[in-house]
């Protein structure tokens, strides 16, 4: 589960800024944005649920 969702994580960290760098802010481009934005959050979210407990 985990390596899935750190390639998730990358694959929408990448799309998010490689759309940034288009051009035109059309609505289409503004929607895969926040779009790849939530699945960054939500990727990260999950992979920090999924984190080991740390020893004392």
């Amino acid at each position: 589960m985990k390596p899935l969702l750190w390639i998730v994580l990358l694959v929408a960290i990448v799309a998010n800024v490689s759309l940034n760098f288009m051009v035109g802010r059309e609505g289409l481009h503004i929607a895969l944005s926040v779009v790849s934005g939530v699945v960054v959050l939500a990727s990260a979210a999950g992979l920090w649920m999924l984190r080991s407990p740390r020893e004392s």
